[in-house]
């Protein structure tokens, strides 16, 4: 009788082992689920302003091949005219921050001065969001007013990304658009754009999508680290 208690105990102790493993194994794997999404991008990844940041990508959402067309067409716009245009894409921005906060941070960290500034304009846009923003200097606005500013970044950029994401078509409207208004052509002006516009309220976010992920696998862990043991258990006491 004492040998079979304290075989009993020993199987208890094996078992109790075996439910911590399991409940440590989901902790882990949970923690590692949770952090999957991309971490927010900010000012200080943004590589200084150069002829070689005309297209900044670092939400890695346009083609090598679109790339190379963009910093082509602005590199000859600024050759032309010494209008400076720049393009650049984020993941995700921290949770105190705007699209438009962000551009205008960038802007002035770009360009410290009003002299620096007076001739550049930088279009950024979220691709986690698909939020768009645009920063101009003085002498941009004699050629495009805020108002045609704020067309070319809540319009023309948003126009294509409605119909499936199609960020290298989006990107290169907008090119289009401010080379001619810039070039000192007619305006051709938006896109139509349609009644469905996608925001950051209709769609989860990595997070979201991540936690969702994440929540069955830590549930059918718990069980099992749970069930199996005393499963086990009631095998051996019978």
């Amino acid at each position: 009788m004492y040998f079979e208690r304290k075989q009993k105990i020993a199987i208890m102790k094996k078992l109790l082992h075996s439910f911590l493993r399991g409940l440590l194994l989901a902790m882990v794997l949970f923690t590692s689920l949770s952090a999957a999404p991309a971490y927010a991008t900010s000012l200080y990844e943004v590589p200084p302003v150069s002829e070689e940041t005309r297209v900044v990508d670092l939400g890695d959402i346009i083609s090598r091949f679109n790339e190379g067309k963009l910093t082509d067409t602005l590199n000859d716009l600024a050759d032309k005219t010494g209008q400076e245009v720049h393009f650049v894409t984020i993941r995700r921005l921290d949770y105190d921050e705007t699209i438009e906060s962000f551009t205008t941070k960038l802007f002035q960290q770009w360009f410290p001065t009003p002299e620096a500034g007076a001739t550049q304009t930088i279009v950024v846009l979220d691709s986690l969001t698909n939020n768009s923003a645009i920063a101009t200097g003085e002498e941009v606005k004699a050629l495009m007013s805020d108002e045609v500013a704020k067309s070319v970044a809540q319009e023309t950029m948003q126009a294509p990304l409605q119909k499936g994401d199609r960020y290298n078509q989006a990107f290169l409207d907008v090119s289009d658009r401010l080379v001619a208004v810039l070039s000192g052509e007619p305006d051709p002006g938006p896109p139509e754009i349609v009644d469905n516009v996608k925001t950051e309220g209709t769609f989860a976010s990595r997070e979201e999508t991540a936690q969702s992920n994440a929540v069955p696998w830590v549930i059918g862990l718990l069980i099992a680290a749970t069930i199996i043991p005393m499963a086990t258990y009631y095998w051996y006491v019978r």
